[in-house]
């Protein structure tokens, strides 16, 4: 159960109000939506008694400092799926800048625990390999509500099976440990968001989905933005 997808997508899902471009979601984006809204419901009403009070508490008793350089590391480890992605789309210059910041922040940033890379002016990238299919051309076909992992589409929830491969968890042998870090990489990822899900208003389930969609749509066309007039 990867609820740190989940999270991610609303992360998405806030930073879709910096978009500089307004993507409508018609109707027809989401024939689903019938069964997306009751697992949708289910989602939010586990993360709101259980997941959010956790993360709560987690920003509550952590130092600022603590917390950013948790924030960092992973963000390190996230890195790696930004490398093979840009690789996968042909982007030499992007994949070489993921390298150069893999290397720095786990060497001179202790394990990614410092941004070296961001001081240095080494813009991170935010890749996926549903990004990848949607750049050589896949469509993102309909929406969809996974149980716990939260919004996706037709071509992006397959997708993260791909991306898991690209995530250390899987090679880790030593069962508590790896959930331990799965843990606190889903708490830290929550605690992220507590201040960005205050932007969301109206009818909830049409705002994330709304937002989900032109934000990967945004980010498939690396921002650049089609103007219809």
């Amino acid at each position: 159960m990867r609820w740190s997808h989940y999270l991610v997508q609303l992360s998405v899902c806030a930073g879709a109000l910096l978009v500089p471009f307004v993507a409508q979601a018609a109707s027809e984006d989401d024939p689903w939506e019938v069964i997306n809204r009751p697992v949708f419901t289910f989602n939010d009403t586990l993360d709101t008694y259980a997941l959010k009070p956790l993360a709560q508490g987690y920003q509550f008793i952590t130092p600022q400092f603590v917390e950013d350089g948790v924030h960092n590391f992973f963000r390190n480890i996230g890195d790696v799926g930004n490398l093979a992605n840009n690789v996968l789309q042909l982007k030499p210059h992007a994949a070489g800048v993921d390298t150069a910041r893999l290397l720095m922040n786990t060497t001179f940033g202790v394990l990614g625990f410092i941004d070296v890379g961001t001081k240095m002016g080494l813009q991170r990238s935010d890749e996926d390999f549903g990004q990848t299919l949607g750049y050589w051309g896949v469509g993102s076909g309909p929406y969809v509500m996974l149980p716990l992992l939260g919004p996706s589409t037709l071509r992006d929830a397959p997708s993260k099976y791909v991306d898991s491969f690209t995530e250390p968890y899987g090679y880790m042998h030593d069962i508590p440990w790896r959930n331990s870090l799965m843990g606190l990489d889903l708490v830290d990822t929550r605690a992220s968001l507590l201040s960005a899900e205050k932007l969301i208003n109206g009818d909830k389930y049409t705002f994330i989905r709304n937002a989900y969609l032109q934000n990967r749509e945004f980010r498939v066309k690396d921002g650049k933005v089609v103007d219809d007039f």
